[in-house]
């Protein structure tokens, strides 16, 4: 097999061990591109394919990540990750795992670890490799990687995020739940939102949101019933779709333009959190964004002509 070949074959692997320590699809894509270019332009070929890439890719990731937390800390308003429909790497044995990690919870958790700690966690507890491949991926030993990974498992575990194993029905609930957005159904959804619900928006300062933060089931029910069907009057649609492989939805404007994602953490028959990503930077990845301020402005004029 071909170095090109044998590359391909690992790049599901890559890219999904880069988002999990970035939170971003675009760096990971860069971290993987990087990492096509230092194995194709080296000399010698590896004993595993495999560990040279994914510690390649986790080194290479672990910079960027350095440099991306500095900008985090100067976002404007909550910052949540790049939504991912689609993880491309499959593996029946850790399908569990891989699940848990990429939801929007799981990555919002891991960046309270170091840059070390989440490379270590993310390369033992999703992807199950060995501490000799963790310790030349990171450059430490192994016993300071163990050490790393006790730190990490006892930071995650604090806060860890629980979902409902029958998908079936985390479906079914999110289904009701778009249905009653849908209708601007208050009762209906507030049926559906556990008491301390949260709804958090990440539009960065580059477009307007519902809100930053709103806490409470009758709060974030009136909210979603006031705006969604003002926003059906100005032809904004949604289709259902997983979204960090939890139920959720992408809108589109009238010209089927991407304006934002909801993502729902369901725990419990409830809706626990609602998060919506509508920083225009966050969804290139997913095709051609909308124009939110156009949508704004559309949505406030139709408000004041039915008041």
């Amino acid at each position: 097999m071909g170095k090109v070949e044998e590359f391909e074959e690992l790049r599901p692997l890559l890219f999904s061990i880069a988002y999990r320590i970035l939170s971003s699809v675009g760096e990971a894509e860069d971290a993987v591109q990087e990492t096509w270019l230092r194995y194709d332009a080296s000399t010698t070929r590896p004993v595993s394919a495999k560990a040279f890439l994914s510690a390649t890719v986790t080194r290479i990731a672990i910079d960027v990540l350095r440099s991306a937390r500095v900008r985090r800390e100067k976002y404007v308003g909550p910052w949540l990750p790049e939504p991912l429909l689609d993880d491309p790497y499959q593996d029946p044995a850790r399908a569990a795992e891989l699940a848990d990690s990429v939801s929007m919870a799981a990555l919002l958790l891991l960046e309270r670890l170091s840059p070390l700690e989440r490379s270590v966690f993310v390369l033992r507890e999703v992807f199950a490799f060995g501490f000799d491949e963790i310790a030349a991926a990171v450059g430490r030993s192994e016993a300071a990687c163990r050490q790393l990974l006790v730190r990490a498992r006892r930071h995650m575990h604090e806060g860890r995020p629980r979902f409902e194993a029958d998908r079936q029905e985390r479906q079914e609930l999110a289904r009701r739940f778009f249905e009653a957005l849908a209708q601007g159904d208050v009762d209906g959804l507030q049926s559906l939102l556990s008491a301390d619900v949260q709804l958090v928006g990440d539009g960065g300062g580059k477009a307007p949101q519902l809100a930053r933060a709103v806490a409470g089931a009758e709060n974030v029910a009136r909210l979603l019933a006031t705006v969604y069907p003002l926003m059906a009057r100005v032809d904004i649609t949604f289709e259902p779709h997983e979204v960090n492989g939890q139920p959720g939805a992408l809108f589109r404007d009238r010209a089927g333009k991407i304006l934002h994602i909801l993502a729902l953490d369901v725990l419990d028959g409830q809706i626990q959190t609602i998060r919506s990503v509508i920083n225009p930077d966050k969804l290139g990845h997913l095709g051609p964004v909308a124009d939110a301020w156009a949508v704004d402005q559309e949505v406030k004029q139709t408000r004041k002509q039915t008041q």
